[in-house]
C-alpha cells in the first residue's frame, strides 16, 4: 500500500497501470510544438485585432511592427473606427518609413486604409487641411493630397504658418501659384458683377430716366455687393469720456492707498472699444461670391429687404412709388439682376472637392473650392 502511494506521488507507474500523466515532465519535442502553437495563435490574433491604445513605451514598437508587417505584405494594424486615432497612427508609420526609405511601400497601405473612411475622411480633411496635405504628400496619395491642396489654396495664406519648414518647398510654390490663379479669376468675376445692367423692353440700357424702378433694382444689388465686399470705414469720432468709470477707479485707488503705485497703475480700466471694433478686418469675398452663385433665392436680398428698400425709396419720392403691384414688379427686376449675377460667378462655383458642400448651406465652406489639380501638379511625379 505504501509502495502504490509513493508511485502515484512520484509519477512513476505502479503494478496495475501507466504512470500518472499530470506528473509526467514534457519532452523537448512536446515543448517545442506547444510553443510554436502559441506563437502562431498570437500572430493570428494580432492580425485581426482592432487597434487598441498603446502604452507610451509600446508606441514605437507598434510602429515598427506595422512597418515590418507592410514590408512582408501583411496589412498594418491601424484603427478602423476612430479616424483621429487612425491619422495619428498613419502619420507615425509614415515618418518611420521615411527614415528607412520605405514610403513607396507604406504609403500605398496608408492611402488604402484612410480612404476606407469615405466621407468621414473628407470632412476631417476640411477641418485640418495642412495636416492632411503633409500626410498625403508623404503617402503619395493623389486623392488626399489633392483634397487638402484645394482647401489650402482657398484659405491661403491662412495655412502657411503650419506648412513653412514642414513640407517640401515645391508644395508651397504650387499652392501660391494656384492661389494667384484663383485671385485673378475672382478679380475678373468681380468686374463682371459691377458691369451687370438691365435693359428696357426696347433694348436700351436702364437709366433713371427711362426705367426708374429697374434702375433702383440695379442700385440695390450694387449697394449690397459694395457693403459685403469692402471693409467698413474707420470711425472718425473720438472715444467718449467715461466719468463714472473714472470716479469708480479713483475711489478704488483711495481706498487702497497702502498698495504700491505700480499695483494701482495695473488696476486701470482698458480703453473702451471703438463703435466699429474691426473696421479693417479682411472681407471674405469667396463667401460672398458663393452666396451670389447659390441657387437659393433667399440666400440674399430677401423679400423683407427688398420691401424695406422700396418703402424707403417711396418716402424719398413723396409717396408715389410704393404699391403692391410696384413691389411685385420690383422683386421681379431684382430677381433678374440676381440671375445675371449667378451667371457671372458660375466659373468659380465649381467644386473639385470630393466633399459634398450642399450640407454647408449657400456659403459652402466660406472660401472657393474651384481649384483644379492636374496630373502634373503632384510633386512626387516630377
Amino acid at each position: 500500500m505504501l509502495v502504490q502511494d509513493a508511485s502515484v506521488t512520484s509519477g512513476f507507474g505502479g503494478p496495475d497501470g501507466p504512470p500518472a500523466v499530470r506528473n509526467k515532465p514534457p519532452t523537448s519535442n512536446e515543448g517545442f510544438f506547444r510553443s510554436m502553437t502559441n506563437f502562431s495563435a498570437l500572430n493570428l490574433n494580432e492580425r485581426t485585432q482592432q487597434s487598441a491604445p498603446a502604452e507610451p513605451g509600446d508606441e514605437v514598437l507598434k510602429d515598427y511592427d506595422n512597418l515590418f508587417r507592410t514590408m512582408y505584405q501583411y496589412p498594418p494594424v491601424l484603427d478602423s473606427v476612430n479616424i483621429a486615432t487612425a491619422y495619428t497612427e498613419c502619420k507615425a508609420l509614415l515618418h518611420l518609413a521615411d527614415m528607412y526609405d520605405a514610403l513607396e511601400i507604406v504609403g500605398t497601405r496608408v492611402d488604402h486604409h484612410l480612404l476606407r473612411f469615405g466621407a468621414r475622411l473628407f470632412k476631417q480633411i476640411a477641418k485640418y487641411p495642412p495636416s492632411y496635405l503633409k500626410l498625403g504628400y508623404l503617402a503619395r496619395s493623389r486623392t488626399i493630397f489633392a483634397e487638402a491642396l484645394i482647401h489650402c489654396t482657398g484659405q491661403w495664406p491662412l495655412s502657411r504658418p503650419q506648412l513653412n519648414n514642414q513640407i517640401n518647398m515645391s508644395v508651397i510654390d504650387l499652392i501660391e501659384d494656384k492661389h494667384e490663379e484663383l485671385e485673378d479669376l475672382k478679380t475678373r468675376v468681380e468686374m463682371k458683377l459691377w458691369r451687370i445692367t438691365l435693359t428696357t423692353s426696347r433694348g436700351e440700357r436702364v437709366t433713371p430716366a427711362n426705367d426708374y424702378l429697374s434702375w433702383l433694382a440695379m442700385s440695390l444689388f450694387r449697394q449690397w455687393v459694395a457693403e459685403n465686399t469692402t471693409p467698413g470705414p474707420s470711425s472718425i469720432l473720438k472715444e467718449p469720456s467715461r466719468p463714472a468709470a473714472n470716479e469708480s477707479r479713483h475711489a478704488s485707488s483711495r481706498s487702497n492707498a497702502s498698495r504700491s503705485t505700480n499695483h494701482i497703475a495695473s488696476q486701470r480700466l482698458p480703453p473702451a472699444p471703438p463703435s466699429n471694433p474691426t473696421p479693417n478686418a479682411p472681407v471674405n469675398i469667396g463667401k460672398i461670391l458663393r452666396i451670389i452663385g447659390s441657387t437659393t433665392s433667399t440666400a440674399y436680398l430677401t423679400h423683407d429687404e427688398v420691401k424695406r428698400f422700396l418703402k424707403a425709396s417711396n418716402e424719398a419720392s413723396n409717396g408715389t412709388l410704393y404699391s403692391r403691384e410696384t413691389l411685385r414688379r420690383f422683386e421681379r427686376r431684382v430677381e433678374e439682376v440676381k440671375n445675371l449675377a449667378r451667371d457671372a460667378v458660375r466659373p468659380i462655383m465649381r467644386n473639385f472637392l470630393e466633399l459634398d458642400l450642399t450640407v454647408f448651406g449657400p456659403a459652402g465652406l466660406g472660401y472657393l473650392t474651384c481649384t483644379r489639380v492636374e496630373d502634373e501638379d503632384f510633386p512626387w511625379d516630377e
